[in-house]
C-alpha cells in the first residue's frame, strides 16, 4: 500500500544484519583520513549534497549512511547547487586533509565530462589536491584503489576495504539545515 517513492526510501535505507555490521566494522573516522588517499563515488556524493542543499529529503539509514531518493538513469544534469555542493565537499576535505582525493564519474552518464572538468577547475582554483577520473566501472576502481572510499552505495560498502561516512560529517556543516529522514532502527 505504499507509493513508489515510498518504496524507493525504504529499500534504499534497509540492509541485512550481516551487511550492516560489516558497514560499522570497515567504516573509519572522517579525522582518520588525514594523509590519507581519498576515493570518491562522485554521482554518488555530489548528488546526494545537492538534493539536501535544494531541501531535498535525505535518508538516514540503517547503516549509518545517507542517502537521497534521487535516480539518475544515463543522464546528468547541473543544478542550481552544484557549484555550491561541491565547493562545500570541498572545503569539508580541506577541514580533514586527505593527502589526494581522486573522484571517480560514471563515463556512460551524459555530462560526465563536463562535470569531471568543473570540478577539476575548482580543485585548480582553490589547490585542492583532487583528480578526476571519467570511467566505465567507479564501483571496480574505488574498490580496487588503495584509499578509503567516500560512497553510500551499497553494492561497494558490502566489499570495501575501508570506506568513510562523509555524507554524516557534512549533516553537521554544510547540510545542518538539510531535510534529514531517520529510518534507522529505533
Amino acid at each position: 500500500m505504499l507509493t513508489e517513492r515510498q518504496r524507493l526510501a525504504i529499500s534504499r535505507a534497509a540492509c541485512s544484519d550481516e551487511s550492516q555490521e560489516r558497514r560499522k566494522a570497515h567504516c573509519v573516522s572522517v579525522e582518520s583520513i588525514a594523509n590519507e588517499r581519498v576515493v570518491i563515488d562522485g554521482f554518488n556524493l555530489l548528488i546526494t549534497v545537492e538534493a539536501g542543499l535544494s531541501g531535498g529529503p535525505l535518508l538516514l539509514c540503517r547503516d549509518e549512511s545517507v542517502r537521497d531518493l534521487s535516480s539518475v538513469y544515463g543522464s546528468y544534469r547541473s543544478v542550481q547547487e552544484t557549484e555550491r555542493a561541491i565547493c562545500s565537499i570541498g572545503e569539508q576535505l580541506d577541514n580533514l586533509r586527505p593527502s589526494s582525493v581522486v573522484w571517480f564519474l560514471d563515463r556512460p552518464i551524459s555530462n560526465s565530462g563536463r562535470l569531471a572538468q568543473r570540478i577539476d577547475d575548482m580543485a585548480k582554483q582553490h589547490d585542492w589536491p583532487w583528480d578526476v577520473k571519467v570511467v566505465f566501472n567507479p564501483d571496480a576502481e574505488i574498490l580496487s584503489s588503495p584509499g578509503v572510499a567516500i560512497t553510500s552505495d551499497s553494492a561497494i560498502l558490502d566489499r570495501v576495504q575501508s570506506w568513510v561516512n562523509l555524507k554524516s560529517y557534512l549533516l553537521e556543516g554544510c547540510l545542518r539545515e538539510a531535510w534529514l529522514i531517520d529510518l534507522r532502527e529505533s
